[in-house]
């Protein structure tokens, strides 16, 4: 089925009327297979399906928007790629709905790195469309979620968000300040740190897992 994001479908293995849905993001430079390699321990009542980002880099690496550094080896994010990312998986929720038995009103994003801080952008933007974020390793950019979208309604949104207090590559203080952002907007937010790098720790996963049975 021709979908405007290249994916992998783990069916439910328990099989429901509308079953819920698990939108796996990968990070900046990686593919859809990452993720996805724990698609079979995730809820068995799940669809899991895990999307490709749209920006080639070549090598089987791929990326939801480019980051440019300049002479000084700044970082650039390129925001305009990131909104258009941002809306292409909006979409992309909508046509899985079309095409699969998904219960539009049970809905979780995980994410990982770039993949998280579009899992937020999403989210935030549209959240008539999300139930659940799980926010591995990224962190909240403002610039990239629609405008005024403060006024959105997120009664029911509900975050996991988890880093590693030693990640090199993306600042834990940066993942620290999404909580106080996303509970001044009234969204039910659970924070955790693990003493590990830019990676998931067995401890994380358990705990998200965890999370996403009671929630």
């Amino acid at each position: 089925m021709d979908l405007s994001l290249y994916h992998l479908v783990r069916e439910p293995k328990i099989k429901l009327d509308k079953n819920p849905l698990i939108l796996l993001l990968h990070g900046y430079g990686s593919n859809e297979q990452d993720l996805f390699s724990f698609a079979s321990e995730l809820p068995e009542e799940y669809f899991v399906v895990s999307a490709r980002a749209p920006y080639d880099l070549q090598y089987g690496s791929y990326a939801w928007y480019a980051i440019n550094f300049d002479a000084d080896e700044n970082k650039f994010s390129d925001h305009e790629q990131a909104k258009t990312s941002r809306d292409l998986i909006a979409g992309f929720i909508d046509e899985l709905i079309e095409n699969y038995p998904i219960d539009k009103e049970n809905i979780t994003l995980i994410g990982f790195s770039q993949g998280t801080i579009l899992s937020y952008a999403v989210g935030l933007s549209y959240p008539e469309k999300v139930q659940r974020i799980i926010a591995l390793s990224g962190y909240l950019n403002e610039e990239i979620i629609k405008d005024n979208f403060q006024e959105n309604d997120f009664s029911n949104l509900k975050m996991f968000i988890s880093h590693g207090t030693v990640d090199q590559v993306i600042p834990v203080d940066w993942a620290k300040k999404a909580p106080g952002i996303l509970e001044n907007l009234g969204i039910k937010t659970v924070y955790k740190e693990y003493p590990v790098g830019h990676g998931v720790a067995p401890q994380n996963f358990f705990d998200l897992k965890n999370w996403l049975e009671s929630n």
